[in-house]
């Protein structure tokens, strides 16, 4: 997996969902959330079935280019002159691992740490659904279970069979598993500590704990195999080599049975899982793979909201039957949470006016700062979605910058390229370009139910000059 794809995990989907919410593209890319009411020419099941099978194809392309099976990689701390990511995550660091349970459940045990320190370890299906998401706010732990170090058993279709005491099962419908691990980071001076705890992670095979739980030891972590882009793989597919490949994985990770109706209509054309496509010429799937791939990106999902300037999607991370809303994560931004884990309403600004620095500033009433039962943050990113290069060093206000509030409990964060001056605390000043385009991200950790609901919305960016 790229390093542009992993670290920028989450936040990258988020975005681009906010974007073709408030596009000017038509409703076209809607066309593959449902298979009612639609057309019967091959070439159009052909590019519908391309929407559907786009986000299998780039999990498994992306797990090719990562470390080997069933162990886990270690994400570095992110640093702001990496230019190779996007959309750069300063407040957590991942341990990403391939699972393959189809021959027996595979073993993860999170470590104790620190009370206030969170933590995620977020599971998804082969086609890129989160399907489990047990984190330092809810364990999902078993009565008796609920006290660290917490363990798990990640048990694939059909498992059944019996699991030692103190181990709690977490079902996953495919037989490959992509588990996203996000542990707090605090900074510079937190480095040691966090990957301390990821070496504390376990990830074994059942019948090795069984054997011996005292003797199983945390894995260091492997380095990724490679640092292939896979959305870029799979673009350069012509159709025959990308139906051969989606038809072979389906029948590895079968669909979903509420997909029956679309499977049903592929099957008409010979797309079916497991076999080669047949009846269908190589121009008809060629035509099907470029009308598609133009397709995804002019999704536009009802669901995103719009509070405040502030675009975000209470309905990303597990997404049913809504097809061009998962392919669209999978290309721009795979790996997406679900939203009572994390959300990040990402507003987009210019921030001069025909070269005259503009000043903003984002005003949280008393008592309104972000609802969350972990913590928050705002990250500022200029027009490539890198994080802005400033004499201050400062890139992130609200976790490891804390901001001051004023004495009526409201809290102003100043938002331009100039310092604001002494009269300003440092976590109250968020550094933006002196001209051209810029977004701020505000990332909430284990949001509390109002923030995903409307019950509470963030503030406008106000433009003040």
């Amino acid at each position: 997996m790229s390093r542009r794809s992993a670290l920028g995990l989450g936040i990258a989907a988020i975005s681009a969902v906010g974007l073709a919410a408030c596009s000017s593209s038509d409703s076209s890319g809607s066309v593959a959330s449902s298979t009612s009411a639609a057309s019967n020419d091959p070439a159009a099941i052909a590019t519908d079935a391309y929407v559907f099978g786009y986000p299998l194809v780039v999990m498994d392309v992306t797990r090719e280019n990562a470390a080997p099976t069933n162990r886990f990689f270690h994400g570095e701390p992110p640093t702001p002159e990496d230019k190779s990511v996007v959309r750069l995550n300063l407040d957590t660091l991942y341990s990403f691992a391939w699972l393959d349970v189809r021959a027996e459940p595979m073993v993860l045990q999170v470590p104790a740490m620190e009370k206030d320190r969170y933590w995620l370890m977020q599971i998804m299906d082969a086609w890129s659904n989160t399907v489990q998401d047990p984190s330092s706010v809810h364990p999902q732990v078993k009565s008796g279970s609920d006290s660290p170090p917490f363990t798990y058993a990640i048990t694939g279709p059909g498992w059944s069979g019996q699991l030692p005491d103190g181990v709690t099962q977490l079902q996953v419908p495919t037989g490959t598993v992509w588990v996203a691990g996000r542990l707090q980071f605090n900074g510079g001076s937190d480095v040691d500590r966090v990957r301390e705890l990821q070496r504390q992670l376990k990830l074994v095979p059942l019948s090795t704990w069984v054997k011996d739980p005292a003797a199983v030891q945390g894995d260091p972590g492997l380095p990724n195999a490679n640092s292939g882009d896979a959305a870029k793989t799979v673009a350069q597919m012509d159709g025959p080599a990308f139906f051969d490949r989606m038809t072979k994985l389906m029948a590895a990770n079968p669909p979903a049975a509420a997909d029956a109706d679309a499977l049903k209509r592929f099957a008409s054309i010979g797309i079916t899982k497991g076999g080669s496509v047949n009846g269908v010429s190589a121009e008809v799937l060629n035509t099907a793979v470029k009308t598609g791939s133009e397709r995804i990106p002019t999704y536009k999902n009802p669901a995103a909201e719009d509070a405040n300037g502030w675009i975000f999607d209470p309905t990303i991370g597990a997404y049913g039957t809504n097809y061009g809303q998962r392919a669209l994560v999978a290309m721009q931004g795979l790996g997406a949470n679900l939203s009572k884990d994390a959300l990040y309403p990402t507003v987009y600004g210019v921030a001069d006016d025909r070269g005259t620095p503009r000043r903003f500033r984002i005003r949280f009433a008393a008592g309104q700062q972000p609802p969350v039962d972990a913590f928050w943050s705002i990250t500022a990113y200029d027009g490539a979605s890198h994080l802005v290069d400033n004499p201050a060093q400062i890139y992130s206000v609200g976790h490891q910058i804390k901001p001051t509030e004023g004495p009526d409990g409201s809290l102003e964060i100043a938002v331009q390229s100039a310092d604001p001056g002494d009269s300003v605390p440092k976590g109250n000043w968020l550094p933006i370009p002196a001209s051209g385009q810029f977004s701020l991200t505000m990332r909430l950790y284990a949001p509390k139910s109002q923030a995903a609901d409307g019950g509470w919305q963030p503030p406008k960016l106000e433009q003040l000059s």
